[in-house]
Parts: structure tokens; C-alpha cells; sequence
């Protein structure tokens, strides 16, 4: 029995991707065929990873907001009844030494079942989900900054060919190097000097040739910021071209303004204001030591990628 409303091989799946700074909710249905149609679309800024850099767990306050969101994300999801649900930790979880009694913990507040992505899979799904809204990009190197790490995958329209997960992510940087607001030359002197060890680790991988795709909170707040939105408009963020000029001139504005100053710049700071210098930085370095000239943005990501996965195992194909 079809319970999505879509029709009779309609399946309708959710995926909550919980992450360093952000829990996030994707909501879609699809037909064989036909292209995902997004249901619901949300996103809250617990900052479930505060502190996990330093003390490598998850601080109870910060599960106990992470689990707030999710029971919030429970009662919207049950207004379109899902037939999958995935629920997803990346970064954060991943490092934190209490990640089984988180685990426990939304089991037995939520109900949900928390699957820890490894670094290479979230480098990969996060890969199938951007090209998934891109058209005519045969080569792609897919860049996630996150919260925590950032991941680089580089493959074909078909495949990822080339992946890492780096220990590199605007809180991680944030909370690691930044003591002052806004951040001194030497804190960031030893920022560049961490990015660019991790970033190093990816002297293999075949860019060239290469189409540089940015998804995550980085890249869409940095398109937001360079066209003075004040609120999100997917549409005018989607495969929008940032150059690395503009990413360079929009580091430096921001290296120079406090947190609070960044905040009044965009509705979409609210939760970023503190940790969007370090994801232009870690941007501005990958982009310089590749050899980027420019960026497209996606607001797609791992919560596409791994919509198609459970599409695929429904017997839909795209």
C-alpha cells in the first residue's frame, strides 16, 4: 500500500544528517524515473560538537539540544509518514569517545537508529548527492567543509574515483586557534599552517580537469554573502559561481569583523557568525593550493546522496 501520496511506486524518504554545527532534515519523494521532489527541508544549529576537539566527547548539554531537534524533526516527518527514514552522524560523532550512549540516547528518546558514517562514505554519498542537481559535469571534485572535517572526493558523472576525509572543519578551527574576536594574525598564521598539513594529504588526487563543487554551510553562506542576501534563497545559491577572488576579498572581510558584526551581515550567520572565517579560510587554501579559479555551489550534499542510496534499494533508478 502506497502511503506517500505520490502514487502507486512513489517511495517517500527521510534523511537527518547530524553534524558538527548543524542537525539537518531532508525529506523526499520519488518515482522510478523521475526526479526526487523535496518535501521537507529544514535545518536547526544545535552545535552538537562544541568542545569535542578539546575534551573528544559530546558534552550532555549539547546531546541534550541534538536530541531536541531530532524529536522536533520526528513530529514533522510524521506529517508526510516517510516509508525510509536514515539518520546519520558524521564528524562529531565519529570522534566522540561517548558516541554509543549518544546512540543510546536517541534510540531511547527518539526511536531513530543513528548511523556513524565513515569518513570515506560521507566523502562518497556527499559526491552523489552534489552531482545529482549539477548537469553536464563530467569530472568533479566535491568539496565538503563541515564542522568538524571536510571531505574531497573526485570522480566521473558515475563514480568516485579518489576520496579523504580531513581533520580539518570551521568549528574544529575555530575552537582550536581562535581566542580572540576577531581572530589575531599569528592564531590564523597557525590555522594555515594545520589546513595546509590536511590539505596535503590530497597532493595525489587527480584535479585537473576537475569542476570545483562546494556544498554544505561554507560554501552556501559564502554565495549568500558575496550576493549581500539576507535570507536563504535556494535558488539564488544553487550552482552559483564563486570565484576565488571573491572568496579571497570575502576571507579578509571577514578575518577583520567580529562575530557579532558578521551576525548583523545575513539572517543565514545566525549559528555561523563565529565559525565562517575559518570555513572561507579552509576554502580560500583549497582552492589556492589546487589550483581552483572558481567554485560551483550546491546546497545539496550527504542527505541527497544517501536519499538515492535507499532509493537504489527500493529499485528506483535515476
Amino acid at each position: 500500500m502506497d502511503r506517500s501520496g505520490g502514487g502507486a511506486d512513489a517511495v517517500t524518504v527521510a534523511v537527518i544528517d547530524i553534524g558538527t554545527n548543524t542537525v539537518l532534515l531532508l525529506v523526499v519523494r520519488a518515482t522510478e524515473g523521475a526526479a526526487m521532489v523535496p518535501l521537507l527541508y529544514e535545518q536547526r544549529i544545535p552545535r552538537l560538537g562544541r568542545g569535542v576537539d578539546a575534551g573528544k566527547n559530546l558534552l550532555p548539554d549539547a546531546m541534550e539540544r541534538a536530541i531536541g531537534v531530532l524529536q522536533e524533526y520526528r513530529e514533522l516527518m510524521a506529517t508526510v509518514r516517510p516509508d525510509v527514514t536514515v539518520v546519520c552522524g558524521t564528524s562529531v560523532v565519529r570522534d566522540a569517545g561517548n558516541r554509543e550512549k549518544f546512540r543510546g540516547m536517541v534510540r531511547d528518546r527518539t526511536g531513530l537508529e543513528l548511523e556513524v558514517l565513515s569518513g570515506e562514505d560521507e566523502a562518497s554519498w556527499t559526491y552523489r548527492g552534489a552531482l545529482s542537481g549539477m548537469q553536464g559535469v563530467t569530472k568533479a571534485t566535491v568539496v565538503d567543509i563541515g564542522g568538524g572535517s571536510t571531505e574531497i572526493a573526485v570522480g566521473d558523472s558515475m563514480s568516485v574515483a579518489q576520496r579523504i576525509s580531513l581533520d580539518i572543519g570551521s568549528v574544529r578551527i575555530s575552537e582550536r586557534f581562535f581566542r580572540h574576536d576577531p581572530p589575531t594574525h599569528p592564531e590564523l598564521e597557525s590555522a594555515i599552517e594545520l589546513i595546509e598539513n590536511e590539505i596535503a594529504r590530497a597532493r595525489g588526487f587527480l584535479f585537473e580537469g576537475s569542476t570545483l563543487v562546494g556544498v554544505a554551510g561554507t560554501a552556501t553562506s559564502l554565495a549568500a554573502l558575496a550576493q549581500g542576501l539576507v535570507r536563504f534563497d535556494v535558488n539564488a545559491v544553487s550552482n552559483y559561481r564563486l570565484s576565488r577572488d571573491v572568496v579571497e576579498n570575502l576571507f579578509r572581510t571577514l578575518r577583520a569583523m567580529s562575530s557579532g558584526r558578521i551576525h548583523e551581515l545575513s539572517d543565514m550567520m545566525a549559528g555561523r557568525s563565529d565559525i565562517i572565517t575559518a570555513g572561507a579560510l579552509i576554502l580560500r587554501e583549497i582552492m589556492a593550493h589546487y589550483g581552483f579559479s572558481e567554485m560551483i555551489v550546491s546546497e545539496r550534499g550527504v542527505r541527497y546522496g544517501l536519499a538515492l542510496r535507499e532509493l537504489d534499494k527500493a529499485g528506483h533508478s535515476f
